[in-house]
């Protein structure tokens, strides 16, 4: 003990504490990093669809109406609205935003493409069911590694409600 009180900690001791900071620093930082890489992929892989979902103004928009659906796609014949594009005989669908055979279907075309992507609420919501997904996995992360409890109760919450409320449009 030093004539002020207190005990000094050896070098090794000091050593292992710093080292058991930088360790706990370490975690932080890739649980953050992961959380956000995350959420920037499911971001990233829905822009792909819900950019031509929400701004479809400059292309080519109309109706599909379905004639075959198989695990994944349907396709149909799409007919343009407003003299917006050109006719065609068969270009395809997600399966998830349609009702099955003979069902018509507000779309618009993907630039280049013979895809389709459904427009207005429904098509909106389901473009980004990604992100929800990505939205409750990294709640988990933020949840499980940084010890930001309501944070990542706020992150699920508005996953879960953008995935509830595609699930409605689509059913109803």
């Amino acid at each position: 003990m030093s004539s002020s009180g207190t005990i000094k900690r050896s070098r090794s001791r000091r050593a292992g504490e710093n080292a058991y900071g930088l360790l706990l620093l370490t975690k932080v930082v890739v649980m953050a990093l992961l959380a956000l890489f995350v959420i920037v992929a499911g971001v990233w892989y829905s822009w792909a669809t819900a950019k031509p979902a929400m701004f479809n103004k400059s292309l080519e928009r109309g109706t599909i109406t379905v004639a075959s659906c198989d695990d994944d796609w349907c396709t149909g014949a799409f007919t343009p609205a407003d003299g917006s594009g050109r006719a065609r005989a068969k270009i395809r669908i997600d399966k998830a935003v349609t009702d099955g055979q003979g069902d018509r279907v507000v779309v618009a075309l993907k630039p280049g493409s013979d895809e389709a992507v459904r427009t207005g609420v429904t098509g909106i919501l389901h473009a980004w069911v990604p992100f929800a997904g990505s939205l409750l996995l990294a709640a988990l992360m933020v949840a499980g590694g940084l010890r930001l409890r309501r944070t990542a109760w706020a992150m699920g919450l508005i996953g879960a409600a953008l995935l509830a409320a595609s699930f409605a449009t689509l059913t109803f």
